[in-house]
């Protein structure tokens, strides 16, 4: 294992690194290149295109749909094979397109290394390809470089850096050359900057210590590189259901020809080839399109919610998510720095308002609002936090910019709440001289003119157990009295458990000097003005959005890599892990997988989480049975996200490694968008059971007339040609129409569906037989008493044939609804879609019987109105025991509520 790099003195690193404060020669570093290689990530072998490609085809239900294509073409219906093998092929495209997201991902990781760096070789700083970088190189980063490669730092000034993508820390993070303990978690190594990261401020020289795959960012790479990604809910059960249905129509096939043989004495040849048909039709060839129809259009559905669909099926998993895994910075939060709380000596100020638009009231805790310009010492401790600051806060275009640390830029914003602008502060105390923030003094020191021309004043902003060391007297509502450090401790320590981050404010006047400020003037004779706690509130619409998903079912989660304190206040406001303590990344590696398995269904939230913990509570959750939904937006989330069954990234915020490793992405960057989307992915899984449920009974009760007809010797009711006609007539326009079903209301006030739950439950089956049963009796009786009266065989046949169709076409409206009723007004003329394809079946069952030309190929006759009115009974009756049917099933389930109650 690597040393503890972090922890190891400056000395110490180089001796163990072979290496100088002041780098390597050139001879050493190409002698080192040609042992580690280049300070590159490497990219995995990837099949050739074609064989990703053919491997698209390798699926139980594109077999069944191949082999419906190739009896079609046997039978010269070309234009089914032709939709039969459109299908195939689309299918096949988009999987071969998803499949090369995973590369994507770890491309946009790879692109994350600087490509170019400043470096000591030769005693010189110079600047050559960061890919020629080795360990035991010395390199200095400035403000706004992208750290290059591992680095265990050896000389900073005032250096920051962001590693939010890295880590998920909302602040940027204060570097030192000191060392910190052995067992300190990644995001807490003050001492080490990792590649992928960015210096935001400062400047600093560090040693590197890992190149390429040995880097953190490199770890992530290979854990994504090693994920498997699963299969969706839907795809698993269309697949069991393609093996059902696929069983099914062979045995039925099998035994249709061998009664005919056998029984009836047909032909082998006419017996095969109207079995054919009645296989070609029983193959729900309509359900790869209906699938991407559907899919689709919940993809245009979710885009107008802020919402893009990168991986089709993500559209229907989402409707299946049982748990949703949430990142909290700029997630559930607003990533945007607040100062929510101001603590002086006789009163403790909340500070409304969220973000940097200074909009908020000063209130006490009974909820009296507070005129800071009323109270000295919060005047004073306000203008303290805007002098002693860099940050800069402007507005264009009705929105609220900053420049600097965000923490800073909290700090004026809470000035311009209080009437304090840092231009008229400026104006007023003009700043002489500063000690700027760094890491081994934890604090920030400016000198400005005094309020006479005779004195001078030093602000001091800084860690409270620093800060109190300087002061001898704290300020109060009757002037500066003597400090009482136990209770200030006490009050940092009760202000820093609500998850905020804790700033003090003092300051000490002096006389005028030589306007030179050095460290020693900031060691002594302070008087404390405030605490100062600030935070990355949580967005309003997040708070509301998680209400929603637990009133659906769903389980929200929350994966930061923020401190425990911040993460538990946090999730507190979300309304998640109420009363319980945070699980954290250190006692997440103490845990085997059985007893994660147990602690993650247990807790809702979890911090100081690297990469692999939230790789291990995703994996956790998914051996127990759930559905997971992971959003993210740092680098660090790419390996959860990816694995997850629906991985979320943010559109504004997002690393490019974030969203190329997931299946959504938030434009907006609003969790509540996925709320929104939850309720389009159940819509779309409801209108493809609604499909099947049309289906199946459609297709059942066709061949139940042929099979019905050979059991008892009857003359057959429909030819094989007018099966093949009921088939592309009905799912040519009919089936197609559920796609465009509109999400009911009630979607989001039902829980998730099991993941384990059939596309075809015990009530599908009971529905399917009975719509069948009901369909062949319907076309069976109509046919038989037709030629009892003494009608010619083709005119019972076409009357069998309409009478299948209307049938189809009313309980297309009775598909609307699966269990709720359609008899008013928006269940019968609520889709202008079923009106259409209803019309346009009209108008195909018309031609069917009149048009000579159809009647010379599918042997059909023209009916009279007498005979059209029996059909038209035949679909009516239909209509409405379906929907007695449905309010039998609706009264009982009250009944059972009611007994339950």
């Amino acid at each position: 294992m690597d040393p503890p790099w972090h922890a190891l003195e400056t000395p110490g690193t180089l001796d163990l690194l072979d290496s100088t404060p002041t780098g390597l020669t050139s001879e050493e570093a190409a002698r080192r290149l040609a042992v580690h290689g280049p300070n590159t990530l490497p990219a995995g072998r990837s099949d050739r295109w074609w064989w990703r490609l053919l491997r698209q085809f390798h699926n139980v239900l594109l077999y069944v749909m191949m082999t419906a294509a190739a009896i079609t073409a046997f039978l010269a219906h070309w234009v089914d094979t032709a939709v039969l093998l459109g299908a195939v092929v689309i299918n096949a495209i988009l999987g071969f397109i998803q499949e090369g997201r995973a590369e994507s991902a770890l491309d946009s990781i790879r692109a994350m290394l600087s490509p170019r760096a400043r470096v000591h070789r030769d005693g010189q700083v110079v600047e050559i390809p960061a890919a020629d970088l080795v360990p035991g190189d010395v390199i200095r980063l400035v403000s706004g470089d992208r750290v290059p490669a591992d680095v265990r730092l050896i000389r900073v000034r005032e250096l920051r850096i962001d590693e939010a993508a890295l880590t998920g820390e909302s602040a940027p993070v204060a570097k030192t050359s000191n060392p910190v303990d052995r067992d300190t978690e990644l995001a807490d190594r003050r001492s080490t900057a990792y590649a992928g990261t960015v210096a935001v401020f400062g400047q600093g020289d560090g040693v590197v210590t890992a190149t390429g795959a040995g880097t953190e960012l490199g770890r992530i790479n290979a854990l994504l590189a090693g994920i498997a990604k699963t299969t969706t809910p839907l795809l698993r059960q269309i697949d069991r259901f393609g093996r059902w249905l696929a069983v099914v129509i062979l045995t039925a096939a099998a035994g249709t020809f061998l009664l005919g043989i056998v029984w009836r004495g047909e032909s082998p040849s006419e017996m095969f080839t109207l079995v054919v048909a009645l296989a070609a039709s029983a193959i729900p060839e309509g359900l790869p399109a209906i699938m991407t129809v559907t899919l689709s259009l919940g993809v245009l559905r979710m885009a107008r919610r802020n919402a893009v669909i990168r991986r089709l099926p993500a559209v229907e998993t989402l409707g299946s998510v049982t748990v949703i895994c949430s990142d909290k910075t700029g997630t559930l939060t607003r990533n945007e720095m607040t100062v929510q709380k101001v603590v002086i000596a006789h009163r403790s100020i909340d500070v409304g308002g969220v973000g940097y638009a200074p909009v908020g009231d000063f209130t006490e805790d009974d909820g009296v609002v507070v005129d800071p310009n009323a109270d000295p010492a919060l005047r004073v401790a306000v203008r303290a936090g805007v002098l002693c600051n860099d940050a800069k806060l402007s507005e264009a275009d009705d929105s609220w910019d900053i420049v600097g640390d965000p923490t800073e830029a909290a700090l004026l914003v809470l000035g311009v709440k209080a009437g304090i602008t840092r231009a008229a502060a400026d104006t007023a105390w003009p700043r002489l001289d500063a000690i700027p923030f760094e890491s081994e003094r934890r604090y920030m020191a400016t000198l400005h003119h005094g309020d006479t021309a005779d004195d001078e004043r030093i602000y001091l902003k800084g860690a409270p157990e620093r800060v109190l060391t300087a002061c001898t007297h704290h300020l109060d509502a009757t002037g500066a009295v003597p400090v009482d450090r136990t209770h200030w401790q006490r009050r940092a320590t009760e202000t820093a458990a609500q998850g905020l981050r804790v700033l003090a404010l003092a300051y000490r006047d002096r006389p005028s000097t030589d306007e030179i400020l050095d460290a020693a003037d900031a060691e002594d004779g302070f008087t404390l003005l405030a605490l100062v706690g600030i935070i990355d509130p949580p967005r309003q619409e997040a708070i509301d959005a998680v209400r929603d998903c637990h009133r659906a079912g769903i389980t929200v989660k929350m994966i930061t890599g923020d401190h425990a304190d911040t993460a538990a206040e946090i999730g507190a406001q979300m309304g998640l892990g109420t009363g319980t303590r945070p699980v954290t990344g250190a006692q997440i590696d103490e845990l085997d997988d059985p007893a994660l398995r147990r602690v993650v269904t247990e807790t809702d939230v979890f911090a100081r989480a690297s990469p692999e913990h939230k790789l291990r509570l995703v994996r956790a959750l998914q051996e127990g049975g759930q559905v997971v939904a992971m959003t993210g937006d740092g680098v660090n989330d790419s390996p959860a996200l990816t694995r997850a069954d629906v991985g979320v990234a943010m559109g504004r915020t997002g690393t490019e490694a974030a969203k190329e490793a997931s299946d959504m992405v938030l434009v907006d960057d609003n969790f509540a968008t996925i709320a929104a989307a939850v309720r389009e992915g159940r819509g779309v899984y409801d209108n493809l059971k609604k499909f099947v449920l049309f289906m199946l009974p459609t297709n059942g009760g066709e061949a139940l007339v042929v099979i019905a007809a050979i059991l008892f010797q009857l003359t057959l009711p429909l030819t094989p040609a007018q099966v093949l006609w009921i088939n592309l007539a009905t799912v040519s326009t009919l089936g197609l129409a559920l796609a465009f079903e509109p999400t009911e209301t009630s979607v989001m006030r039902r829980p998730p569906r099991a993941p384990t739950e059939s596309l075809l439950s015990g009530f599908f089956v009971w529905r399917v037989a009975l719509v069948s049963v009901l369909m062949m009796s319907g076309a069976l009786g109509l046919f038989l008493w037709e030629l009892e009266s003494g009608t010619t065989v083709e005119v019972a046949r076409t009357i069998a044939v309409n009478s299948i169709v209307i049938t189809e076409m009313f309980y297309l409206i009775n598909s609307r609804r699966i269990k709720a009723s359609v008899l008013n007004r928006e269940g019968l003329f609520g889709n202008r879609y079923v009106l259409g394809a209803i019309t346009a079946c009209i108008v195909l069952q018309v031609l069917f019987t009149y048009a000579p030309f159809m009647q010379s190929i599918f042997g059909s006759s023209g009916l009279t109105p007498t005979e059209w009115v029996k059909v038209l009974g035949v679909g009516l009756a239909v209509f409405f025991v379906a929907e007695g049917e449905k309010w039998v099933i609706r009264r009982r389930r009250r009944s059972m509520s009611a007994h339950a109650g």
